[in-house]
């Protein structure tokens, strides 16, 4: 049974935003903690499911909350976690992430994060970003946990606010590297399509005619063979629109699946430990200067090791 956290609403809260009320009312848990589990359908207010913050409360009223999965920053851990720094200066942070390690914390995942690294770098950076922002500061975008390759950071409010700007008016560039099998019947193809979450399988993305949301992939063969007996590909993927889990959700759609994804379908006949995808190339404006920036990720050895059994007919 799910658990929620029962309130009633003191006379000195009477008037006050739900919002508002339940951060003075769960204190353990941020504004923006509540927001959210407000805007997921996590609250009743007097027996019926809330999703507006701005609704007004009045003595009396019962509340009952979902906590929050995330946890409050002031219990995330700074850990002294090494990170493989591409590029750094007073605006910004370019890593090349490894296979194997989240981004921010999350339910399941609360150490050993990109976020306890930066914080184990400089706890002072919580500082730099208002309320909005401190659960994930400086996170502007996101790699999958089984994802390698190039990451930026924020390292002031100012500067994550400009780049999620250029991402947001695709400035950016993004270059990914993918192995699938079976290759590609084609050297080269766009996917455009709608991407939204998974009606049978809500951790999974798939590909929707309606109420998704426009993901655009384009990839060029660069190798094509076989990994043993198995049809296989080398990959240079691009995309122009940043969903959840795109590359992955178009390759699979397309009938050449990541290679490791067990999510999604990766061939099980070519084993891997991870999905086989690595973000290589990065362009964007400097937040600051304007300046194009470009980074390049090196290949990880276990993505390597499959790159070089590729053989070529």
């Amino acid at each position: 049974m799910e658990t929620k956290i029962c309130y009633t609403v003191p006379p000195e809260l009477d008037g006050e935003r739900l919002d508002v009320a339940l951060s003075r009312l769960a204190k353990e848990f941020s504004r923006v903690q509540i927001q959210k589990v407000i805007a997921d359908g996590g609250v009743l207010w007097n027996g019926k499911t809330q999703t507006a913050k701005r609704q007004t409360v009045s003595q009396g009223d019962r509340i009952e909350l979902r906590p929050p999965q995330d946890l409050p920053m002031d219990n995330v851990a700074a850990e002294q976690i090494p990170l493989d720094v591409l590029f750094e200066d007073e605006s910004l942070l370019v890593i090349s992430k490894p296979a194997g390690m989240v981004v921010h914390p999350a339910a399941g995942n609360y150490t050993g994060t990109v976020v306890n690294a930066l914080l184990g770098r400089d706890r002072e950076i919580l500082e730099e970003f208002d309320e909005t922002d401190a659960m994930r500061p400086g996170i502007v975008h996101r790699l999958d946990k089984d994802t390698s390759g190039c990451l930026v950071i924020a390292k002031n409010g100012n500067a994550m606010h400009r780049l999620a700007k250029s991402f947001a008016d695709r400035k950016v560039s993004k270059i990914y590297m993918a192995i699938v099998a079976p290759a590609p019947r084609v050297m080269a193809a766009e996917i455009k399509t709608q991407i939204g979450r998974n009606p049978g399988n809500r951790r999974k993305m798939a590909v929707v005619r309606s109420d998704g949301r426009d993901a655009v992939t384009i990839f060029n063969v660069v190798r094509r063979g076989k990994i043993g007996p198995n049809s296989a590909a080398l990959l240079k993927v691009r995309i122009l629109t940043g969903r959840t889990h795109q590359i992955r959700v178009h390759m699979s759609h397309y009938g050449s699946p990541v290679i490791g994804d067990a999510l999604y379908g990766g061939n099980s006949r070519i084993p891997a430990p991870r999905q086989m995808l690595h973000a290589w190339k990065l362009s964007f404006p400097h937040p600051l200067t304007g300046e194009l920036l470009s980074f390049e990720s090196p290949f990880p050895a276990d993505f390597q090791n499959y790159m070089d059994q590729i053989t070529e007919p």
